[in-house]
């Protein structure tokens, strides 16, 4: 859809000749509902070049450049936008979610009821080193070894919920999840060492990050979302969530496989409840 306004308002521009005070107003007129919500950013950007250029009398010549910075910036701005939803869960299913509110470095999501299929958890001094380990388990779930020996379709993302180690040296504890799809949480299969977690509506904030999740740099981006959340309306909710649950103190979504190096997508959630975020 991007693709295809870009081009429509290029050449709604290069077909008609705008005066310096009507260029914006006009793609503003003629573009997708979707498109107003974000555009004022691609105003921003280009309105500072935009009118110098357009008031010399070769307005033909110099416009192109104009036009050009004001759809580059409209892209980034709708790709910004839409940034939040994993591009995974565009080829498999994901849980569904609704986006509470957005803050600096931080969102807020409401997932509707879910279910998750769990491996015991795993103690290990190693996040990564756990995750492979639960992942393996449930790998072997959806493969076929489960009381139905069914093959189960895999979803995203697979969640690592961390209990973090009183010290450096000492072994966290890490419970690894995998979301049972849609048409299989009327009955889902069992298997041994796995056990079902059924969630109602949960509220989760959320902080999106890059590249592979490493050992090192985890805590790092857990501190980072809690951080980003003090002076909020939501820091106290979380709060009361960790208090409610003492065993997980944050979560780690990954949503790409191993094999996948480029664009991946991971996210550090801290969930609470409904109750919690009614005191907001």
């Amino acid at each position: 859809m991007l693709l295809q306004e870009t081009h429509r308002i290029s050449a709604y521009v290069e077909a008609s000749e705008p005066q310096p005070n009507t260029i914006l107003s006009q793609v503003l007129n003629h573009s997708h509902p979707f498109i107003k919500t974000h555009i004022s950013f691609a105003l921003y950007c280009t309105a500072a070049p935009l009118v110098p250029t357009i008031k010399h009398s070769s307005m033909a010549s110099k416009r192109a450049p104009c036009i050009s910075s004001l759809l580059l910036c409209f892209l980034v701005a709708s790709t910004c936008a839409l940034k939040s939803v994993p591009p995974t869960c565009e080829r498999i299913e994901c849980p569904s979610y609704d986006v509470v509110d957005q803050g600096n470095g931080f969102e807020i999501r409401r997932y509707n009821s879910t279910e998750w299929m769990s491996t015991a958890p795993i103690e290990d001094i190693s996040f990564v080193e756990a995750t492979r380990t639960g992942f393996l388990q449930l790998f072997d779930y959806i493969q076929g070894k489960n009381t139905n020996n069914e093959t189960i379709e895999m979803t995203g993302p697979v969640i690592t919920q961390v209990s973090p180690s009183d010290g450096p040296f000492c072994a966290s504890s890490f419970v690894v999840s995998f979301y049972v799809p849609k048409k299989n949480q009327a009955d889902p299969p069992l298997a041994d060492g796995l056990h079902l977690q059924k969630w109602g509506p949960t509220y989760a904030a959320v902080r999106q990050f890059s590249g592979f999740v490493s050992d090192d740099s985890l805590g790092e981006e857990a501190y980072a979302l809690y951080s980003s959340l003090q002076g909020s309306n939501w820091a106290s909710a979380v709060d009361q969530g960790r208090k409610a649950d003492p065993t997980s103190a944050y979560t780690v979504a990954q949503y790409n496989s191993p094999f996948e190096f480029t664009g991946r997508v991971n996210e550090i959630w801290m969930l609470f409840s409904q109750a919690s975020s009614n005191t907001i």
